[in-house]
């Protein structure tokens, strides 16, 4: 008979708070405040609750010693991880991406001959990012020419598999251009209705990976042209950014570009990046990645 366990879990302690915050640092590289012990508490309730325990002590001993799997623990970074986002989120960076950078692209294609694009959405959550950054490009170009592969990445798999689906409310694609909805999405009908999906050519474009950026190394081979790295760094201590920029300068091909969230910047991380506009930076000597 499965034993009795309280419908309310009792409260995180100051000292299980400290060793949650270190094991997220150690997990996935965020860096939780004092002020982030509520927040941390609201988002496990919901582990303890479906596992029946009755305190955040015994998740810690399921973590430590009964998930040889490490399946639990793929859960617990699932439930500690923020994932907003939408579609076209920071529009200056498709418009860089559409008047800019991929009519130059375009034209050094006419000179070197070289039609590869390579793209890295890190961070991508529930894809929106990386389904914009498709359409962005199919919009502006004949890709019919062209070798574009995007790569998606997340540490959280829940939110990858809802990014491969393709599936979205009307209301969070209510936010794309009227061309692009119409030329880019099939609307749900019957039990679909309300819903709306990225066609094919579109997802076709991307590939989806769990990646945690803090691994070593990743699992990728490729150097990238554009790398968006967007609303990621500000949840890093001071080291782990100085790291994790290095990192990326190193996977970026000559002359790629590293962009940012609006709130972000390299002061400080970064001497070899340099501003080319709004949170977007170019690396002119990428080593070998």
């Amino acid at each position: 008979m499965m034993p009795d366990v309280p419908t309310q879990p009792s409260s995180m302690t100051g000292l299980e708070f400290q060793v949650f915050r270190e094991l997220v640092h150690r997990e996935t590289g965020i860096a939780l405040g004092p002020h982030k012990r509520t927040l941390l508490e609201a988002r496990l309730t919901r582990r303890l609750r479906a596992l029946r325990l009755p305190s955040f002590s015994a998740y810690l001993d399921v973590l430590r010693r009964h998930d040889p799997q490490g399946e639990e623990r793929t859960r617990f970074v699932n439930a500690i991880t923020t994932n907003e986002t939408a579609f076209f989120r920071e529009q200056v960076h498709f418009t860089y991406l559409a008047s800019e950078w991929l009519p130059a692209r375009r034209a050094c294609a006419t000179t070197t001959g070289d039609r590869t694009i390579r793209i890295w959405a890190a961070a991508c959550s529930t894809g929106e990012e990386p389904y914009s950054i498709a359409m962005t490009i199919l919009a502006g170009m004949d890709t019919l020419a062209w070798d574009v592969r995007i790569l998606a990445s997340d540490i959280d798999t829940d939110v990858l598999e809802r990014a491969a689906a393709g599936v979205y409310t009307n209301d969070a694609a209510a936010v794309v251009p009227t061309p692009l909805l119409h030329r880019f999405f099939l609307r749900g009908v019957g039990p679909r209705s309300g819903m709306v999906r990225i066609r094919p050519e579109v997802r076709s474009l991307i590939t989806f990976r769990r990646i945690n950026l803090l691994e070593t190394p990743w699992p990728i081979r490729s150097r990238f042209d554009l790398i968006f790295c967007r609303n990621v760094l500000m949840y890093f201590d001071r080291p782990t950014q100085i790291q994790l920029v290095t990192r990326l300068a190193r996977h970026l091909a000559p002359g790629g570009l590293l962009a940012l969230g609006h709130a972000e910047n390299l002061l400080g991380l970064a001497t070899d990046m340099r501003r080319v506009t709004s949170t977007i930076y170019r690396h002119a000597e990428a080593p070998a990645a």
